[in-house]
């Protein structure tokens, strides 16, 4: 796994540094020859140009221009005023050396010339802004972020796009669109999510010292990047030995007359992803509909509604029926009502692994009033049980309607304060957004993020039955657990991945993942099989 640390935390690891002898100034010069050792990496590269801004983000671009000029390759700086003006003494005496050694230098350029100049680029560092900044870039940065994006050179980031916040993902004017971010010392959130998505590229890591990552463990990272190989422990593996009971049963309690192919959709997901016996229980009224679509799950009626939603002899169905199976996933599609709210807070006090979703999630927020220390006396439960809201759910559970949650890290923070106040280290909350987070009460994970046709409607209801199906087949420990529903994620990913491949990104409808997820699995399945 990789750490993710808050910005103010990355600050914190240089200060350590400094105290055991690896000064800002040292820093500044590794981290120099990190984005020109990854330049020189890049295949077919004769020319360059460094955009610098005024500060310590600037020192990395001089001394990257140095040692690519070492390199063979033609550099050129472009800075908005001359080295004797940069007001930091750290970063003159990085210019001046620069210059010294023969990187030419353009001072303020006219736009035309810096086309011109970009124009015969083969690469472009973006050296403008880092980690510190906030709000918009201002002329002459915005102009120069205009001309590289503009430019057809191959741009390398250092430590954040310039224009881009490193801590919360957003921008709110002109940002640098780069092919390749080099971050410094450890990943930072706002690299990993929301409009970071459209504009670091690929993400490399230089821990610039030996210490690093000691000292990154030990400042208590806000987050953790999963790699493949940590899956290998979660994953289901097949058994000649299996029958269909033994591969995992499911329960899914689902659907309503306004929205039956939630349900359909889940129960789907459930058996795709491997579970050896899938029911769906719906409201009578979408019954035989839902069974018409499902020749292999069978397909309960339960009392329902004259809204056609569940009725109030369901409750006691389910909760007879749910002990029965190894999960059940609750919340698809159901809408909120009474009886719905009555079903939910029967299962959370039940003692089956559990995924609650969507409406069932609106369902607990009704439940506690919104308010957090409602959780504990409603979720009375040692068994496995993963809430599954978007950041406008997630919002609701913790009673910020009214205060979006905008950022990964106001998600994480909300995600947090529904685990901890539960305290159990059985619940897992896994917040989706662009960048999805599973949090538990011991740890933040961050699954690999899926492709943009994930942003359609029902693909929630998909990933639901997905972790359903892996919670029941897996039988993974309570420590397990948030590793588990991270791996649902990237299953879910990989599917829709696939299916984008053959339907384009913008056509990819919910269901059209289904039909990918065995596949995609057995991608996971052969990786680890080969490694």
């Amino acid at each position: 796994m990789q750490p993710v640390l808050n910005v103010e935390d990355i600050k914190k690891v240089e200060h350590h540094l400094a105290d055991v002898g690896v000064s800002i100034s040292e820093l500044m010069h590794r981290a120099g020859l990190a984005v020109g050792r990854e330049v020189v990496e890049l295949k077919e590269v004769s020319t360059v140009t460094v955009m610098c801004g005024f500060g310590n983000n600037a020192g990395d671009g001089w001394v990257a221009a140095a040692y690519l000029l070492k390199k063979g390759c033609t550099v050129t700086v472009v800075t908005p005023v001359e080295t004797d003006e940069l007001q930091a003494d750290l970063i003159r005496v990085c210019a001046k050396s620069a210059e010294a050694q023969g990187v030419a230098v353009v001072v303020a350029p006219p736009r035309e010339e810096l086309e011109e100049l970009l124009f015969k680029s083969d690469v472009v560092i973006d050296a403008m802004f880092g980690t510190g900044f906030r709000g918009f870039a201002h002329e002459p940065f915005s102009i120069w972020i205009d001309c590289v994006n503009e430019s057809a050179a191959r741009v390398v980031a250092v430590d954040v796009p310039s224009g881009l916040s490193a801590q919360t993902g957003l921008k709110q004017g002109n940002c640098i669109i780069a092919d390749l971010t080099v971050t410094m010392i450890a990943l930072k959130p706002g690299l990993l999510c929301d409009d970071a998505r459209d504009v670091v590229g690929a993400i490399v890591v230089a821990p610039l010292a030996e210490q690093s990552d000691y000292l990154v463990r030990e400042a208590d990272p806000v987050a953790w990047r999963v790699d493949f190989d940590d899956y290998a422990d979660v994953i289901p593996q097949p058994s000649k030995a299996h029958d269909k009971y033994s591969r995992g049963t499911v329960l899914v309690v689902a659907g309503s007359t306004r929205f039956p192919g939630a349900a359909i959709m889940a129960a789907l997901a459930c058996a795709r992803a491997g579970a050896g016996y899938v029911t769906l229980a719906v409201p009578e009224s979408i019954a035989a509909l839902a069974q018409s679509h499902l020749l292999d799950i069978p397909v309960l009626a339960l009392p329902a509604s004259p809204e056609g939603t569940f009725g109030a002899a369901a409750c006691e169905a389910v909760a007879q029926l749910a002990p029965k199976f190894d999960a059940c996933l609750i919340g698809p599609g159901m809408r909120v009502n009474a009886h719905t709210v009555s079903i939910v807070s029967a299962l959370l006090t039940s003692n089956v692994p559990l995924v609650v979703d969507a409406d069932g999630l609106n369902c607990i927020a009704r439940l506690t009033g919104n308010k957090l220390d409602k959780f504990p006396e409603l979720i009375r439960r040692n068994a496995p049980l993963i809430l599954t809201p978007h950041r406008k759910e997630l919002a609701r559970l913790v009673g910020l309607e009214k205060e979006p949650l905008s950022t990964l890290s106001a998600t994480l923070e909300a995600a947090r304060r529904i685990v901890w106040s539960d305290g159990g280290s059985e619940l897992v909350v896994m917040a989706k957004s662009s960048a999805t987070a599973c949090v538990s009460t011991d740890v933040a994970l961050l699954p690999k993020p899926g492709p943009a046709c994930l942003a359609t409607a029902g693909t929630g209801d998909v990933l639901a039955g997905i972790t359903a199906s892996l919670l029941a087949q897996s039988h993974v420990t309570n420590e397990e657990l948030v590793l588990l529903a991270s791996y649902a994620c990237e299953l879910h990913g990989a599917s829709a991945l696939l299916a984008q491949k053959k339907f384009g990104e913008t056509a990819v409808m919910a269901h059209d993942l289904l039909n990918y997820i065995g596949l995609a699995a057995q991608d996971f399945g052969d990786s680890f099989s080969q490694a």
